[in-house]
């Protein structure tokens, strides 16, 4: 529908502005009383028709249904990708699972396969030359004989090390170094060497011959580290029991003795990083090769799209409808209209939904490339979905706001929820009609009984952003902390550190497995420790002091009221007094079958 436009006509206009602005009939007969009336007539209709396009833009979907009888489609596809967004992160979490604990276990089982006197948790390191010596001996004896004692299958990648060697055992050492505490003296060249020998698996009879090991001399005293390099392969067949094809997983495997404090003590650690990839051929009796997970993802990404296309041309539509009103308050009143005013023809939680969207959809793709093996960025995937789900649990409060129960129409004292859009909590004048003499406990017998109803309400807003980040930290932070491994956990831990409880521990145990996770884990904790302490909670308390405020004042203030409500304000029309059907200029679409 093409915007009326507003010709600005001012009272001190000159002659030739007159001549120039686009007044019918002038230089003709001079109009009759009856057409001198039109014009005014004419103004009034197109105030009143402004002034409905508002009402009805700012009308909650279930009053647009009563208004035009058009079905809130856009409602009903955020409904759906709620539940189906929320079916595809839990499906992704329970396989990301398999994995990370496939990858876990597996480093667990090479520390106690490799490092002598291995012990869980506790801290390794030798003190003297000879345990150095038989900890080299011991991982590269281990690792000669694993066919033969190892529990799991791993198989050797050979031709990956030192002159096309399977094992890669190096010392790196300062060029030139002498220190003689005696003397107080030093000569270090800090330029570092590197020395290395390579080694095969007995079971090999094609590569090149061994090396003897044994005869590998350290050069203790100006040594930085020496380190032992090899890969191993596995395959990952609990993933049948999701119905899911088993991985290839190819195991890179380094053991450091960092000796570079030179304080007589050498720490050994032991570093894995897994590669997943598909497997060459594979065959499982039985099996009949599923696509249910890539249509639900492709199904999820059409939906987001759709939800993206309307989402942003709701916003479009309130950027025109702004540019109209601002218009016709300049053109019609002579009056300007303020940026607060401006704002609220965008709707925040239309953003929200659009970042969310396209998380969603990008997380999606990359689900898809990692069911077909084709990519196995798991962490970036689980952070995408998880965020993404962390918005639409969010934007549930906005669906909460439709009820009136929730919405900005009472009539006493309004408390400002979390976001500045479109949600308030009042207090009910029924509930608090006192009488002037109150005793101590008459007041906080009514002061709960009216901030009860208030509480329950705040409960259920705060209980979606709360649900949001228990998706969200199971899904991004569930591999690498103890206290996210199930979504029970993750309710605990998070509703401790609401407490206060165990804020340094839940930081401290945080594995820096990858830089990108442990990032997001410092933005997770602290923004929902932020969140909820200094906001949930105040506001919380903020609901029965203002209930008992008000009891005890007995008051009500006067609500501000913008000049853009005050202008809707004077449509008296109802939703369902049928003058909201009226014809449309615009030819409807596939994506204006709804308003919303």
């Amino acid at each position: 529908m093409a915007s009326p436009s507003y010709t600005c006509i001012h009272d001190g206009a000159t002659e030739k502005d007159r001549l120039l602005s686009p007044v019918a009939n002038y230089g003709g007969p001079r109009p009759t009383a009856l057409e001198g009336s039109e014009a005014p007539h004419k103004q009034e209709e197109e105030e009143e028709a402004l002034r409905r396009k508002l009402k009805y833009f700012f009308m909650s979907p279930c009053d647009k249904y009563h208004a035009k009888g058009r079905k809130p489609f856009k409602l009903g596809l955020q409904l759906l990708k709620i539940i189906i967004v929320t079916v595809q992160l839990v499906l992704f979490g329970l396989s990301n699972q398999m994995v990370v604990t496939f990858k876990e276990e597996n480093t667990a089982t090479f520390k106690h396969l490799f490092l002598k006197g291995y012990q869980d948790g506790a801290p390794q390191a030798v003190h003297t030359q000879e345990e150095l010596y038989s900890r080299i001996h011991f991982a590269v004896e281990q690792y000669m004989a694993l066919p033969q004692i190892s529990l799991g299958r791993y198989a050797y990648v050979l031709g990956i090390g030192v002159k096309g060697s399977a094992l890669s055992l190096c010392q790196r050492y300062y060029r030139r170094g002498t220190i003689d505490p005696v003397n107080d003296t030093f000569d270090i060249d800090p330029h570092v060497d590197t020395e290395c020998i390579g080694l095969n698996p007995l079971t090999d009879n094609f590569a090149p011959g061994n090396s003897d090991y044994r005869n590998f001399t350290l050069k203790i005293y100006k040594l930085i580290n020496v380190t032992i390099d090899f890969q191993l392969k596995a395959i990952n067949i609990q993933t049948i029991i999701n119905n899911e094809i088993p991985d290839c997983y190819t195991f890179a495997i380094t053991i450091v003795m960092d000796n570079k404090a030179h304080s007589g003590k050498v720490k050994i650690s032991l570093q894995n990083q897994a590669s997943i990839k598909e497997c060459k051929d594979p065959n499982v009796s039985g099996h009949a090769e599923s696509y249910a997970r890539e249509f639900l993802d492709v199904l999820v990404a059409f939906v987001c799209l759709l939800s993206l296309l309307l989402c942003g041309r709701s916003i479009l539509r309130g950027i025109v409808l702004q540019h109209e009103y601002v218009q016709f308050f300049k053109c019609s009143l002579g009056r300007s209209v303020s940026w607060g005013e401006r704002m609220d023809f965008i709707n925040g939680w239309y953003i929200l939904l659009i970042v969310s969207d396209m998380f969603t959809i990008i997380g999606s793709f990359i689900k898809i490339g990692i069911e077909s093996k084709n990519l196995s960025s798991y962490d970036m995937c689980g952070i995408l979905l998880g965020t993404s789900t962390l918005l639409v649990w969010v934007g549930v409060i906005r669906y909460l706001s439709f009820f009136q129960k929730y919405n900005v129409g009472e009539r006493n004292t309004h408390m400002k929820l979390i976001f500045s859009s479109t949600l308030f909590v009042s207090l009910k004048g029924k509930h608090i009609s006192l009488i002037h003499s109150l005793c101590v406990s008459q007041i906080l017998i009514v002061t709960l009984r009216a901030a009860f109803p208030n509480v329950i309400r705040f409960c259920c807003c705060a209980a979606a952003i709360y649900m949001g980040y228990c998706f969200c930290g199971w899904i991004v932070l569930g591999p690498y902390h103890t206290k996210f491994r199930s979504l029970s956990t993750v309710s605990e831990c998070l509703f401790s550190l609401i407490n206060g409880d165990d804020m340094f521990v839940t930081f401290h145990e945080m594995e820096r497995s990858g830089t990108l996770v442990w990032i997001f884990s410092q933005v997770y904790l602290y923004t929902f420790i932020s969140l909820f302490i200094y906001m949930v909670l105040s506001l919380f308390i903020a609901l029965i002091t203002g209930a008992y405020d008000t009891i005890m004042a007995q008051t009500q203030e006067q609500v501000q009221v913008s000049d853009l409500h005050t202008f809707i304000a004077e449509c008296t029309d109802t939703p369902s007094s049928g003058k909201f059907r009226g014809p449309e200029g615009s030819s409807c679409s596939f994506l204006c079958c709804c308003e919303w």
